[in-house]
């Protein structure tokens, strides 16, 4: 073999491999790619530091047989370089139980939430709470405590008197000047939201103020100091009443001689017995 031989069968010229280059750099690119994607993501569901809290979250609870209807309405504060939420959460409930939570649009400002009601005989503690909803973060939540009293009295607790206590005309069924007979007792109204008495205000003031009534308007309107913060009384008034074993309807003794509970006593003895 030729010295030109030999050195020609020495020579090896690598072949180029463009694919595994173009490979290696869409691998690269591809990291890039979800990197950024990552950091995007995580600066979207930050939530701004400024952001509109929720204020004037006001609750009225009126009792519907064994629930309540509790209608709840808010504001957010609408500053100038102030973000709005992405919607609002309303939480709603009763102590000791589960609430009930919805999400609403964030230009809605009142929603009707329904919830169990506490047993008769009972106040429950209630809470309406909203916050803004921020990039799926809340924020800026605020919260007032209310109450719903449910009055219930067990048959003779109280006295019937006369049904026209005016004119001093007996009962039907006081012949012989015998006690009647009640055949049960019926309370009304037959549930009250109150507010609590915050720093113990109202109890305060009634101690000063021996004597004197809360009422500006009976169950509507109190003095300041026993006006809660969703400016309902801290205190409720409720009128007991009488059906007697003859089917004559009286009020009991401690709801004679009160405007208020005789409104109430001339409602009810128009209803159909039941």
């Amino acid at each position: 073999m030729s010295e030109w031989e030999q050195d020609e069968q020495e020579i090896v010229i690598p072949k180029r491999r463009p694919l595994g280059k173009l490979l290696l750099w869409t691998l690269l690119l591809a990291g890039v790619a979800v990197g950024l994607w990552y950091l995007v993501g995580r600066l979207r569901n930050v939530a701004p530091t400024v952001v509109a809290v929720a204020h004037n979250v006001h609750t009225d609870v009126t009792g519907v047989g064994d629930s309540l209807d509790v209608i709840v309405s808010w504001a957010f504060a609408d500053t100038a370089g102030t973000p709005q939420p992405d919607s609002a959460r309303l939480e709603v409930g009763l102590e000791g139980t589960d609430p009930n939570v919805v999400l609403l649009p964030s230009r809605q400002r009142s929603d009707t939430l329904r919830i169990a009601a506490p047993p008769t005989g009972s106040t429950g503690k209630g809470h309406s709470c909203v916050s803004g909803v921020y990039r799926s973060r809340l924020s800026g939540e605020s919260c007032t405590p209310w109450e719903f009293v449910r009055p219930a009295v067990e048959k003779g607790t109280a006295k019937p008197a006369s049904r026209d206590s005016t004119t001093q005309k007996p009962s039907r069924s006081t012949g012989g000047g015998k006690t009647p007979t009640v055949l049960r007792l019926v309370v009304r109204p037959a549930g009250r939201q109150v507010d609590p008495d915050v720093g113990g205000k109202c109890a305060a003031w009634q101690q000063s103020n021996p004597g004197e009534s809360v009422w500006i308007a009976v169950n509507e309107k109190a003095v300041p100091n026993c006006t809660g913060p969703n400016g309902k009384p801290t205190v409720a008034q409720f009128c007991a009443f009488a059906v007697l074993e003859d089917g004559e309807r009286v009020k009991t003794e401690n709801s004679i001689n009160n405007p208020y509970c005789e409104t109430l006593f001339q409602a009810w003895v128009r209803e159909r017995i039941s």
